[in-house]
């Protein structure tokens, strides 16, 4: 079995607020994260080379002989061929970033350090064709690509559970169930691109289905849920409402009736009732959103953008999100209007005030939302938590103006 090591290069970033509580390699896309991607077409484990306060959570593991690869790209057959026949000591680059190298012990422990490995020879991949990520709207606009991709990964040479007769199904050879899972009273059609329906999956009566769409194990869509492709729900889902060209990374609800387009979610976050989020601005120009490299609002290239939500992050009932707008991690928005476009990682209000979200609330919520799917907020969180939480101080600006009026 290969030993595999992702790492996170500078681009990092540009996946936040996603990549504060994990690695790029856990960022879901199609069907599977990153990361299983990897470990299905190379047929090995992975570990991670990370932010150094990620490290204790996600550990590297090193070996004798061992890959290195850039976690921002995406495997296909043609990256894996040439990534397989690399010999110690040798690089692929492309446009002088590295993709992939094979290394032992001794050499990683130098790269882990920044020190130069004077014997590795690198190669060029001009000429070959793959994905790598570059920015965090990727993700959705490049999703179709990766549902297909997964779907054929997972499910080739295998047989699927058969749908029961209540459903009305077109494309049927488009669309594989896993074991346990329940569908019911269903329109579904995967002419539009694959339905991949994973292990467990509860999808009640009255829901219209338009592929590509991934649903993660143990997901549950509620009765009437309209759904678009190219949309991804990751383990523990709980999904409502209309929703299109989404990705959800994992147990995350969205019970009820609202629109979600053009978005991703993270980890652990709620949606109340009728909340809906603007994916298209009223005068159909491009829309912008807060970049963290750039510290400020950057256009974004799309027509069609929705809402990026850190993990933890909640709303309450009828809330409303703008065009484009990022929410941090451990969020908690309530309130009447429009909340702001860039909300900062542990804020707690909505368009009136914004304050402080404090620690000790934020994981007492956490451990019960946690408690609910016989999950525990583990101390390795807690450590983690309370470094971003310092280090996203920086972006919470209404505490600087408080200071400065009671200073005045």
């Amino acid at each position: 079995m290969r030993n595999i090591i992702l790492f996170d290069d500078d681009s990092r970033d540009k996946f936040l607020p996603l990549t504060y509580l994990r690695p790029v390699a856990e960022l879901r896309m199609g069907v599977l994260t990153i990361r299983e991607k990897w470990e299905r077409w190379l047929e090995g484990k992975v570990s991670y080379i990370t932010q150094e306060y990620l490290a204790e959570k996600f550990p590297i593991h090193i070996e004798e002989d061992n890959f290195i690869i850039n976690a921002s790209v995406l495997p296909n057959r043609e990256i894996c061929s040439i990534i397989r026949q690399l010999k110690e000591n040798e690089a692929v680059l492309k446009n002088g970033e590295l993709i992939a190298t094979r290394l032992n012990e001794k050499q990683i422990e130098r790269l882990i350090h920044n020190q130069d490995i004077t014997e590795m020879q690198g190669y060029d991949l001009d000429n070959t064709d793959f994905v790598k990520l570059k920015h965090i709207t990727d993700l959705f606009t490049l999703n179709h690509q990766a549902i297909v991709a997964d779907f054929e990964l997972l499910t080739h040479g295998r047989c699927s559970q058969d749908l029961n007769e209540s459903n009305m199904v077109k494309g049927a050879t488009q669309i594989f169930v896993e074991e346990g899972a329940e569908v019911d009273c269903c329109i579904i059609n995967a002419t539009t691109g694959p339905i991949y329906i994973g292990k467990n999956v509860k999808i009640l009566e009255g829901c219209m289905l338009r592929g590509p769409i991934a649903f993660g194990e143990n997901s549950i869509i509620k009765m009437g849920a309209k759904i678009y492709g190219a949309t991804t729900f990751g383990p523990h889902s709980k999904m409502g409402g209309e929703i299109n060209n989404s990705i959800i990374f994992g147990n995350s609800n969205k019970g009820h009736e609202g629109y979600l387009g053009n978005s991703i979610v993270g980890e652990w976050c709620n949606f109340g009732a009728d909340t809906n989020i603007s994916n298209l601005k009223n005068n159909y120009g491009i829309v912008s959103q807060w970049d963290y490299t750039a510290n400020d609002f950057v256009p974004t290239g799309l027509q069609f953008c929705g809402l990026v939500m850190g993990d933890y992050s909640k709303c309450a009932i009828n809330t409303a999100f703008n065009t484009g707008t990022v929410v941090g991690i451990n969020a908690n928005i309530f309130g009447a209007g429009f909340p702001p476009r860039f909300i900062p990682s542990f804020s707690w209000g909505g368009a009136e005030k914004m304050e402080t979200y404090e620690l000790d609330k934020a994981f007492e919520v956490a451990e019960r939302m946690m408690a609910r799917r016989n999950e525990s907020f583990q101390v390795q969180d807690r450590l983690i938590m309370i470094k971003l939480f310092e280090e996203t101080a920086k972006y919470r600006h209404w505490e600087q103006q408080e200071k400065a009026v009671n200073h005045a």
